[in-house]
C-alpha cells in the first residue's frame, strides 16, 4: 500500500488546466450545469459557476488520473467560485485508486 501512495504523490493531474479547454469537458460541464439548473448546489448563486469533482480516480495500470470528462455525473456538482474555493480549503478531494 505504501508503494501505491507514493505513486499517487508523484503523479498529479498534469495538464488538467488544458483538459478543461477540451470539447469533451465543455460538453460534460454543460450537462452538469443544466442538471443543477445553473446554480450553486450549496448556496444557490447563479454567477461564477464551476463544476466540482467529488473525487478523482487514479488508474494504477496507466499511472494517470482519469480525464475530467470521464467521471459519472453523480461525482460532479455545480458550485459557485466562492463555495468551490471554500470547499477545497476545508476538505481534500479524495483520490481513489482504480
Amino acid at each position: 500500500m505504501t508503494a501505491i501512495l507514493e505513486l499517487l504523490r508523484k503523479h498529479t493531474h498534469g495538464t488538467y488546466g488544458a483538459s478543461l479547454l477540451d470539447e469533451r469537458w465543455k460538453k460534460k460541464r454543460k450537462e452538469i450545469l443544466e442538471r443543477d439548473k445553473y446554480q450553486c448546489v450549496n448556496c444557490g448563486a447563479k454567477e461564477k459557476l464551476q463544476v466540482h469533482h467529488r473525487q478523482y480516480h487514479f488508474d494504477i495500470k496507466t499511472r494517470k488520473f482519469k480525464e475530467p470528462w470521464d467521471y459519472p455525473h453523480v461525482l460532479m456538482i455545480t458550485l459557485c467560485e466562492t463555495c468551490h474555493r471554500r470547499g477545497h480549503d476545508l476538505y481534500k478531494v479524495p483520490s481513489i485508486i482504480i
